[in-house]
């Protein structure tokens, strides 16, 4: 079987290969540049928990002592607070890092990796595709084809994927503009990320705005300042008066000593591809969509995206293609991306008129801020995780299902387990190895060796379901969930989405809900396998 072609060497397309690796899947990387990325303070990204936990579990390498992990987050309008949050065990905050520290431990993990390939100045300019496989043509020193059983364009906005795809990329230019620097500085909050709306020192005008501040390890700082609308230079004397002014407001009229290390201006697009499959081709990443305003994180949502297409891919890999399961990733990300595109759509009226009537309701500022709060700690329908409640690969009403605290196609809690050697590990380690998970709640199995309690009460009938399922799966133990009563069983898909919770053992209803996270009844033989493949690829022509 030919490897996976992944175009593009950001994180998006590193993660994906290496997420593929995992899953014994071999890979190319199309890298257009020399496999090295220039240091680049200003740009960073935040990381929420379940994308810090994808990249932690596919590096094995600790992202917190390469990025910072904040104490709080504070929001200000003038001189007023009007929210603080702390971050603990039970509110885990979200790890800010620089790009090319993330890129650095995805390059290095893959250097490790035996079933990838990078080819370095190989720039793609060439598909090709047929119902068995894919041919890519790249140009450079070391131009050639390239032959793949699919391919991934993470290639960012500009993707040549795309475009060779024919694939429309509508959307608005511009939603937002920001001046951003990075600086080494003592601020009057420690290791506190915070927005500030309306400084006093700048009191009226387009730019009164609003600042952004985001601490990095080493007493380094990133702050973002919103730009007035239109396309005006942003000089260096702009950026610096800002800086000083920033800092000297904060400090109450003293400037603290500074040194500047980058800056940059970004500008935040917001577009959605129309398609992000054609036959044997997807899009991910920037690629796929573009978004950023209010501050939610595009790259965040490039990783999911190999998380949620990486299974698939390994399982139509291994076992055989499922339209069905390949045309989910499309249905289940693109819809994702759509709600957050619209439910910042619906709020940037409100956020950036500027007045109007609703800058007199009472409490209205109050509840801007926090709109504008769970853009940046990833919550709300501004920054949640997206959930695939109405994927295809969802189960109809179960006879045996009941209620969790997770609802039906959400990222499951990361609980403490019992995995089938004994030890006990957390859920979301056990992710993102192609198998399907299914997890018994038990109290009170924790204090008792494993021996006592595997070949006791309802595990034995379990452990048979879980033999009997049309997908390899891992049975693992937790003594609680939450929301979840003593003996319910949850489903779990590789990526780490609920597919059902239900109480008890129900052989016919796990079965049922697993056949349908993997799309369906497999083909019946390799033949309707490929007659599959060569309709959809005859289709994309």
């Amino acid at each position: 079987m030919d490897p996976v072609i992944v175009t593009g060497a950001g994180p998006v397309g590193l993660t994906l290969a290496l997420a593929l690796a995992r899953q014994d899947v071999p890979c190319v990387v199309l890298d257009e540049g020399l496999g090295k990325d220039e240091p680049r303070p200003a740009r960073t990204v935040v990381l929420r928990e379940d994308t810090v936990a994808l990249v932690e579990r596919l590096t094995g390498t600790p992202l917190t002592g390469l990025g910072s992990r904040w104490a709080g987050w504070r929001s200000l309008r003038r001189k007023q607070v009007t929210r603080e949050v702390e971050f603990g065990d039970t509110d885990p905050a979200p790890l800010h890092i620089a790009q090319h520290e993330l890129t650095g431990v995805l390059r290095t993990a893959l250097a490790r990796e035996t079933l990838v390939k990078i080819a370095v100045d190989s720039r793609l300019d060439g598909i090709e595709q047929e119902g068995s496989g894919v041919t890519a043509h790249t140009r450079g020193p070391g131009g050639t084809w390239w032959r793949g059983s699919y391919l991934v364009g993470c290639d960012g906005p500009r993707s040549t994927v795309r475009k060779l795809q024919d694939i429309r990329f509508p959307g608005r230019t511009a939603v937002e503009r920001y001046a951003v620097a990075t600086l080494r500085t003592e601020l009057p909050w420690t290791d506190e990320a915070l927005l500030h709306r309306m400084p006093p020192w700048r009191t009226s005008g387009p730019s009164a705005g609003e600042i952004v501040g985001r601490p990095l390890p080493d007493g380094v700082w990133r702050l973002d300042w919103l730009l007035p609308p239109g396309k005006d230079l942003v000089t260096p004397e702009l950026l610096v008066n800002r800086v000083r002014e920033t800092l000297t407001g904060w400090a109450e009229g003293v400037t603290p000593s500074y040194e500047l290390l980058d800056t940059g201006v970004h500008t935040v697009h917001h577009r959605l591809a129309r398609r992000w499959r054609v036959g044997r081709v997807f899009l991910a990443g920037d690629a796929a969509h573009l978004l950023g305003a209010l501050g939610t994180q595009g790259l965040e949502e490039g990783l999911r995206d190999a998380d949620n297409l990486a299974w698939k891919l390994a399982l139509a890999w291994h076992h055989g293609p499922r339209d069905a399961l390949l045309d989910s990733y499309q249905e289940e990300r693109r819809t994702a991306i759509a709600a957050r595109l619209r439910a910042a759509d619906q709020v940037l009226p409100l956020l950036r008129g500027g007045g109007g009537l609703r800058a007199y309701v009472p409490g209205s500022s109050r509840g801007n801020d926090t709109l504008l709060a769970d853009g940046h700690l990833g919550r709300g329908a501004l920054g949640a995780p997206g959930a695939y409640a109405d994927s295809p690969l969802m189960p109809g009403r179960l006879a045996g299902e009941t209620v969790v605290g997770t609802s039906p196609g959400s990222p499951v809690s990361d609980v403490r387990v019992t995995a089938e050697d004994g030890t006990f590990v957390r859920l979301r380690d056990r992710l993102g190895r192609g198998a399907l998970l299914v997890v018994l709640v038990a109290p009170g199995t924790g204090v008792w060796d494993r021996k006592h309690w595997v070949t006791a009460g309802i595990m034995p009938r379990l452990a048979a379901a879980v033999t009997a399922l049309p997908h390899r799966a891992e049975l693992l133990v937790a003594e609680a969930y939450p929301g979840a009563a003593a003996h319910t069983v949850l489903l779990v898909r590789p990526d780490g989405h609920l597919v059902s919770a239900q109480g008890g053992v129900r052989p016919a209803d796990l079965y049922a809900a697993a056949e349908t996270a993997l799309g369906g009844a497999a083909s019946a033989t390799a033949e309707e396998d490929e007659a599959e493949a060569s309709a959809v690829a005859g289709s994309s022509r």
